[in-house]
């Protein structure tokens, strides 16, 4: 609580002047480090001054909790360590601890320098020890209310934190990789990153799409305002539209009776992310377009809409051009959204970078699981780079932290720690020629990963290869994928 006084500064010193005014005598107040926050008289120009090498009656007061009364400054015993006990100006002096509960956060001094003064406070001093004490419940009721505040103010922030992730700085560093295609993808986010324009960030999934849209929070101008994300395809539809727009106190059954802040609202200053944009339904798609060309945002039971200052960045990994022609995706807010376009390449576009990923990912694994590595085998990079990874970045780390798992104690990674799945696709991968139906059952795969498993999903599939839904079937089931 050091701080808190001096947070309330323009506080305390009214009080000290309304003080001074009313009993006529100079009034100080210092919080619990005996740093002057307020004088008035001969202490005014000594404000935001130390005073551990003269304030021996205030450190009492600090260290007891009780008032003190000295009627004669310089030979009170208190006054015995004080250097200027012989030639002290001071005639009379109270000292009153300001509390919060049992905790002593500072003290108010009356000091008379003359024998007038003196006698003016000595003449009623119980109405001015209680109009004392008075003002000492006042500064602290407000100390108390500045404390909650900053108690609300840090919780909000700590909320923010949380859905945003925005505590931790990731910038373009994050990014690892020095193959061209990472690199010009880093010099694109520096030439956009202090745009207010959206951005639409296409990959396949585990490519770290949200990584990057965090990079280009981080190198733009709202980089100290709040990065929100939210997962269109992880939040109930039913739910999604509250959580995006926030609601007012009684908008729907089962309501917070308080209302809720909205995504979209808590972005303010800062950076919303929409992840797997192609899962938004289309009532809300229309909604969040009205936001993105209106700059306003109007809650669920309200008909007040509030101005919002945010940069919107969307991600995919589906193909949004396809699901227009299909009527599943609007055209005008994909345009939108796709003001300056970013894709993120697979890994197996990149695979250069593997053994820099790899290297980062065993760091990160061993620091965690506190483990160490002495040698890495050679012909584990070999393999690295012949398997297609289609799970990506996500995919590699998942592999990493699996070989992490299962190190010995000889702190050697070598080809037996890879996973068995691993292994056999990679060692496939190493024929010069694979067989028809090998390369189909990985290009089938690969359509899985892209578009998914369910019914809808495999129509998607079937229609992409240019096969009928039973033909799919019945591959599924010959290559183990059903």
């Amino acid at each position: 609580m050091s701080e808190v006084l001096k947070n309330m500064q323009d506080t305390v010193v009214k009080y000290a002047r309304v003080l001074s005014r009313i009993l006529k005598v100079d009034v100080e107040i210092v919080d619990d480090r005996l740093n002057r926050i307020a004088g008035t008289g001969s202490f005014e120009n000594r404000v935001n001054t130390d005073m551990s090498d003269e304030g021996y009656v205030y450190r009492t007061v600090l260290q007891t909790g009780e008032k003190k009364i000295i009627r004669n400054p310089g030979m009170h015993e208190i006054c015995m360590r004080c250097p200027k006990r012989y030639h002290c100006e001071e005639t009379f002096e109270i000292s009153t601890p300001i509390k919060i509960g049992d905790e002593v956060i500072g003290v108010i001094g009356f000091v008379c320098f003359d024998q007038q003064q003196k006698n003016h406070i000595l003449e009623d001093l119980d109405t001015y020890l209680e109009f004392l004490d008075q003002i000492s419940d006042l500064i602290s009721s407000k100390a108390l209310e500045e404390i909650e505040k900053e108690k609300t103010l840090n919780a909000f922030n700590e909320k923010i934190n949380t859905v945003s992730g925005s505590a931790e700085n990731f910038g373009l560093d994050k990014i690892l990789g020095e193959s061209e295609k990472i690199k010009s993808l880093k010099e694109k986010v520096k030439k956009i990153a202090r745009s207010s324009s959206t951005v639409l960030i296409t990959g396949e999934s585990g490519t770290g799409k949200e990584l990057l849209a965090r990079a280009i929070h981080m190198e733009s101008y709202r980089a100290d305002g709040p990065f929100v994300a939210i997962n269109c395809a992880a939040i109930p539809e039913t739910l999604l539209e509250s959580e995006l727009l926030g609601y007012t106190r009684g908008a729907f059954t089962g309501a917070d009776v308080r209302g809720k802040m909205g995504k979209i609202e808590l972005a303010h200053k800062g950076t919303l992310f929409f992840d797997e944009i192609g899962d938004m339904p289309l009532y809300l798609q229309s909604k969040l377009l009205r936001v993105l060309e209106q700059k306003e945002v109007t809650r669920l039971g309200s008909n007040k809409p509030v101005p919002v200052d945010v940069r919107f960045i969307a991600a995919t990994n589906k193909d949004l051009e396809r699901m227009i022609r299909e009527r599943a995706f609007r055209e005008d807010l994909y345009y939108r959204l796709n003001v300056i376009p970013l894709e993120v390449p697979p890994l197996r576009e990149r695979k250069e970078d593997i053994e820099q990923l790899t290297r980062f990912f065993i760091e990160k694994y061993c620091r965690l699981f506190n483990k160490k590595v002495i040698l890495i085998d050679d012909r584990l990079w070999e393999y690295m780079k012949m398997y297609d990874w289609p799970g990506n970045v996500r995919e590699l780390e998942n592999t990493v932290e699996y070989m992490v798992n299962m190190l010995g104690s000889d702190g050697i990674i070598t080809m037996r720690l890879m996973p068995r799945k691993f292994m056999e696709d990679a060692g496939r991968a190493k024929d010069d020629i694979d067989s028809l139906e090998e390369m189909e059952a990985r290009l089938i795969k690969r359509a899985l990963n892209i578009y998914g498993r369910n019914v809808t999903a495999k129509k998607q599939v079937a229609k992409k290869l240019g096969i009928g839904m039973a033909t799919l079937y019945r591959k599924l089931k010959k290559y183990g994928f059903d």
